[in-house]
């Protein structure tokens, strides 16, 4: 019986990813002719149509969509073995499929990226953005090397962590905004509050945060978005709660207050439990060691 070929479920996944076989090719570095005849290869080996095309799009169908996990595990599966090896070659070159969140990656990564770089020139460094249910979900299907995150309350049973640091969170306040030092849940939940859209874990520190002072504030907006809410809070329209990464540089038209009572997030580098450290691995947590 023919079995699928790990380039056909490249091809495959790319091309679900990409919403194109077209770019599915380019990106496996293929012609088009040639991953057409992969996808249709793949179909007949399985007995199922696993594409198809809508509003000129490529789309996966119920069978297309029920072999995409396995597919990915099939692949990281090929990744750690090859992970593996590079553990007993020279080490000089390697890659790093990095997951992380917007903050962190314009805050905290361009001098831990420098670092790791300086160290090993022929390391490849690729950052995906997203939220931490989503990167701690790519990490454990073996889409992502590691994950940058906030830590959530509980973690999968697939995941471990290779650093963690402590991140503190401050409030920022329109500059115009009366009085001086540290700021209360009380005097918080009284100004019109801009915060982190709910649900994720950054958040949940700033709702923890006022409910221990039986406080639940509702907030005039919330977004994705640190850098959008720094420019409104800037512009007077109200104040916010943040992590300290974040706030690193001034604020037009805001300044930062501390907490009172102070509190602070969990970073951390996530990874498979199985996951090889392979030299690329390694250099990269260092760098963040280094900067925590």
């Amino acid at each position: 019986m023919d079995t699928p070929t790990l380039r056909q479920l490249r091809t495959f996944l790319a091309a679900v990813e990409r919403g194109s076989i077209t770019e599915a090719a380019r990106s496996q570095h293929l012609t088009q002719p040639a991953a057409s005849q992969q996808l249709r290869e793949l179909e007949r080996i399985l007995g199922a149509r696993l594409l198809d095309r809508a509003e000129g799009r490529v789309m996966a169908t119920a069978a297309g969509n029920a072999i995409l996990a396995p597919a990915r595990r099939a692949q990281a599966a090929v990744e750690e073995l090859v992970g593996a090896a590079a553990t007993f070659r020279s080490g000089e070159t390697g890659r790093v499929r990095l997951g992380t969140g917007a903050t962190a990656c314009i805050h905290l990564l361009p001098p831990v990226l420098t670092a790791a770089k300086a160290r090993m020139p022929g390391l490849e460094i690729l950052v995906a953005i997203g939220n931490t249910p989503d990167v701690l979900r790519r990490v454990e299907e073996g889409d992502l090397d590691a994950g940058f995150v906030t830590m959530p309350r509980t973690l999968s049973r697939a995941l471990t962590t290779a650093t963690r640091q402590r991140d503190g969170l401050a409030a920022l306040v329109p500059a115009d905004t009366p009085g001086e030092g540290a700021l209360t849940p009380a005097q918080l939940a009284a100004m019109p509050l801009i915060l982190y859209e709910s649900g994720g874990d950054t958040r949940g520190v700033v709702d923890a945060w006022f409910r221990k002072a039986k406080l639940a504030p509702r907030p005039i907006m919330e977004l994705g978005s640190v850098e959008a809410i720094k420019v409104l809070v800037g512009s007077g329209l109200g104040a916010s709660v943040l992590p300290c990464l974040a706030l690193g540089s001034s604020t037009p038209g805001a300044e930062r207050r501390p907490l009172r009572p102070e509190t602070s997030r969990e970073l951390g580098l996530v990874l498979r439990k199985e996951k090889v450290r392979d030299r690329g691995l390694r250099v990269l947590t260092e760098a963040l060691e280094a900067v925590g």
